[in-house]
Parts: structure tokens; sequence; C-alpha cells
């Protein structure tokens, strides 16, 4: 077994997903505040070329071939199609659930990776790991509240494409550490994943008859971020950690994701923070502890 698939994480991989997760966070600030602007799909597709032109400079300067010869194909187009399909699934599913919903929904993806890991890698999480996954979870439901039973059909349809985004992200997780993506260069993960969703987002702005007029430097500032910060650095770091350490644990690092966007919420927006969400952030905290705890 290679032993990237299974290796804990240290201190420093530890801090590196909390910065990760908190620029993520902010993220979904920056997309709300753009939103007016700049509608969903365009904002993906345009931040997606974007980072693309940015990873594909940046490969050129360290020398890093972005040929599909290397035996990445495969790897590079089902990763791709999945990221695509992430999002095309998110944005449409939030006109048919709350957003509340939709948080809790597509942080399932963890589960979706422990149980692919156990499969596909043969990295099988301990029971005390399960229930830490289970507490950080349950940390999400206490800072979103439980939802209430699907009122229509709609609603159950919002849920269920959360669900499914939730399983691509994942799927996305495991596709890279299973195939030859495993040891490609982290920029090249990137933009394979890039490359292929760019059409997707694409053709998903068209059939939602999205249009933009001139956006405001105050948009474009919050795209900027998007662009250069989340997409071409976080996530090349991310899929760089994905390939070095167990994909179980560090997806356990997400559930942090949305508490710092209900914190980035608060400072930025100033949107009101509930009692509940210390308790949250402790759930979390304690989950994340479990999970990564020493075997």
């Amino acid at each position: 077994m290679n032993p990237s698939i299974s290796r804990s994480l240290d201190a420093v991989a530890a801090l590196i997903m909390v910065a990760l997760t908190l620029s993520w966070g902010l993220n979904q600030v920056s997309i709300k505040l753009a939103l007016p602007e700049i509608p969903p799909f365009v904002q993906a597709a345009i931040r997606s070329v974007g980072a693309f032109f940015i990873i594909a400079l940046w490969a050129r300067y360290r020398g890093v071939s972005l040929s599909p010869r290397d035996g990445t194909f495969a790897g590079g187009l089902l990763a791709g199609a999945l990221f695509g399909l992430e999002f095309l699934l998110i944005f449409p599913a939030l006109q048919f659930t709350a957003a509340s919903r939709a948080t809790l929904f597509i942080y399932t993806a963890p589960f979706f990776v422990a149980l692919g890991s156990g499969v596909l890698l043969g990295e099988k999480l301990r029971a005390v790991q399960w229930l830490g996954l289970a507490c950080s979870f349950a940390g999400l439901v206490v800072a979103f509240g439980v939802p209430d039973a699907a009122r229509d059909g709609r609603q159950l349809i919002g849920d269920i494409m959360m669900v499914g985004a939730g399983a691509c992200w994942g799927a996305t997780t495991l596709v890279i550490k299973a195939s030859r993506l495993r040891s490609a260069p982290a920029e090249k993960v990137l933009a394979w994943q890039l490359a292929v969703s760019i059409p997707m987002l694409a053709a998903g702005a068209l059939a939602m008859g999205e249009r933009m007029g001139t956006p405001s430097a105050f948009s474009l500032g919050w795209l900027a971020y998007q662009t250069f910060w989340v997409v071409s650095l976080t996530y090349a770091v991310w899929f760089a950690m994905v390939q070095r350490y167990s994909a179980s644990r560090l997806s356990a690092f997400t559930f942090l994701t949305p508490l710092f966007g209900v914190a980035s919420g608060h400072f930025v927006l100033g949107e009101p923070i509930s009692w509940a969400f210390a308790i949250a952030v402790a759930l979390v905290v304690g989950g994340l502890v479990l999970v990564n705890r020493p075997g």
C-alpha cells in the first residue's frame, strides 16, 4: 500500500488545513457579495478560466508538463467531470432548498470519502474515527439546525441534489487517490479539473440564461479573490495534501469550512452568531481530534 494513502496529519498539515478551510469559508461570503452583479454559473466559469491560465503559467515556469500522455488522462477526465458536476448541482439546488439544509447535505462528503476509502484504498476507519466524523457533523447540525421535513417535492429534489454534490466532492478526492493523479504534480491535478469543468459551467450559465452587465470594482475584487487565491492557490494546495495524506482524515477538516463561513458572515456582513455556534465549534474540533487520533 502506498504510505501516503493512510498517512496521518502532522501539526503543519493540520494548520494548513485550518488555513484552507478559513479561506473557503470566506469564499462563501465572496460569492454572495458578487452575486448581485455576477450570476453564480458565470462566476464559477470566469474564475475557472482565470485560474486555469494562472496554473498553466505557473506550471510552465516550474517546467511541469500538462500533457495527458503520462497516463493521467482517464483520472483527469473523471475528476474534472465530477468537479464540474458538483457545482452544476449546487447552484440549481439552492433554488429549491434552504441554504441551511444545503450546507448540511453537502457536508455528507467526508462520509462518502470514508466509505470509499475503505473499499477502494484499503483505508478503513476505526470506531473512534467514525465517532469523530459523527461528532463533527453533529456540530454542523447544532450550528445550522436540524432541517425540517420537506414541504414539497421541489425541496426534496434540492436536498437530493446537494447530497449528490457531496458525493461528487468525495468521489473527486477518491479518484485522485486511486488514479495516476496521485503521483502527478498538484498543478496538473488542478489543471485537469479546471479544463474539464470550464465547458460544463459555461453550458450551465447558458442553460440558466445568465447574463452579466458591467460589474463594479467591488464585485470584481471578490471575484479576483476567488480566482487568484481560492481556486488557483488553495485548491492546488488541497490537491497536493490529498496526494500526501489520508483522504478521510483530510476530509474531516472540511467540516470547519461552514463554521468559518458563519464567522466570516458575522465579521464581514454583520450577520448574527447564536450561542449554539460555540457548541458547534467545540463539537467539530472534538470530532477532528478523534478522527486524527493516532491508532
